[in-house]
């Protein structure tokens, strides 16, 4: 078996509890597990969550280990009575998919969940952030601002477009949003999958997540794309050519939830990981720039960059923007992606 840095470090430092503690099992020894979103998830919570949970839990190890949501309940799945993540991180489509793979929020316990708004208060894991999918263009390469996602098929981006596979939310909304575009539905994304077919002399890259996608533009690889907001944000605060915009058919909003995986040995760890997400010194700091990740916490005011371009606040948020049904999207979403990944080469 290969180990990478991240199952090394977790293994370290459960043997290294383990030889302090002998009366510990394995399980009980390793260290709390957070599985974040990869790119700027795990940026963003690896320099404001982490050290706010470990300000107030100076004595416990951790590892965040950044993937799709996909592999976090593959991973749970196949070791349920053991399983080696604490805390999932997921959008809609997965949190649905992972319902019995996790507990039920201790909201008697929680000192913020009743100060989130409405929409968040999720019993079995709240939603500490929004997520907002649009498109992301280079300015420097894309003179007129594009307007409609109808724009990624012009001739004058042969070649210089980047999506992202199916595995993640933001490929399985968009080729949501494109089906509906032109006549289809969550129920049916056949005529997504035929504009994706007609895409491909425009396509220089499918992404494996998000954070790949990002790096394209990074690189200089790509031009225009659908992508999240936020990731863009940190793409700019490092000097990348990049912007954001709504298109008219609307941008695609969703709730990512956070949740205390079910035969945790460290339970009540991951309660104090949550609960520090939910906070509003971390969600006004994780709301400011270079992150900007849109708040649930009634309590923090939609400001800055978010305000400016997103929505003064929740109301706003969910009136621009689009919200899909995530329960019709997964009856299918499995054979989608088989299909996806079957034709949609470049």
């Amino acid at each position: 078996m290969i180990m990478n840095r991240r199952s090394l470090m977790t293994t370290a430092l459960t043997l290294g509890a383990m030889k302090a503690f002998p009366g510990l099992s394995y399980a009980q020894a390793r260290p709390l597990v957070f599985a974040t979103f990869t790119g700027s998830w795990e940026e963003a919570h690896k320099a404001v969550l982490v050290p706010a949970f470990r300000k107030a839990n100076a004595d416990a190890a951790m590892v965040l280990d950044p993937m799709l949501s996909v592999d976090q309940i593959a991973k749970v799945n196949a070791a349920k009575a053991n399983p080696p993540i604490d805390v999932m991180l997921h959008d809609p489509g997965p949190a649905l998919v992972a319902i019995d793979l996790v507990e039920p929020y201790p909201v008697e316990k929680s000192a913020y969940y009743k100060d989130l708004i409405a929409e968040a208060q999720e019993p079995m894991g709240p939603a500490p952030f929004f997520q907002v999918v649009g498109l992301t263009y280079n300015p420097e390469a894309v003179k007129t601002p594009p307007t409609s996602w109808a724009d990624l098929w012009k001739p004058e981006f042969k070649g210089r477009v980047g999506i992202t596979n199916l595995n993640s939310t933001l490929g399985t909304g968009w080729l949501v949003e494109i089906a509906k575009m032109r006549g289809g539905s969550e129920a049916n994304v056949d005529p997504g999958f035929k504009a994706i077919e007609e895409l491909k002399p425009n396509l220089a890259a499918v992404a494996a997540n998000p954070g790949a996608l990002a790096t394209l533009f990074q690189q200089g690889q790509i031009d225009i794309s659908p992508g999240n907001f936020n990731a863009i944000q940190i793409l700019k605060a490092r000097g990348v050519s990049v912007e954001f915009v709504a298109p008219k058919e609307g941008a695609i909003a969703f709730k990512t939830t956070i949740h205390i995986v079910k035969n945790s040995p460290n339970r009540e760890l991951a309660f104090k990981l949550i609960e520090a997400s939910l906070t509003p010194e971390v969600q006004t700091t994780l709301m400011n720039p270079p992150y900007l990740i849109v708040p649930t916490n009634s309590k923090v005011a939609m400001g800055g960059e978010i305000a400016r371009v997103l929505a003064k606040d929740t109301a706003e948020l969910k009136q621009k923007f689009v919200f899909q049904d995530w329960k019709k999207i997964n009856e299918q979403r499995s054979a989608w992606i088989e299909r996806f990944n079957r034709e949609i080469k470049i």
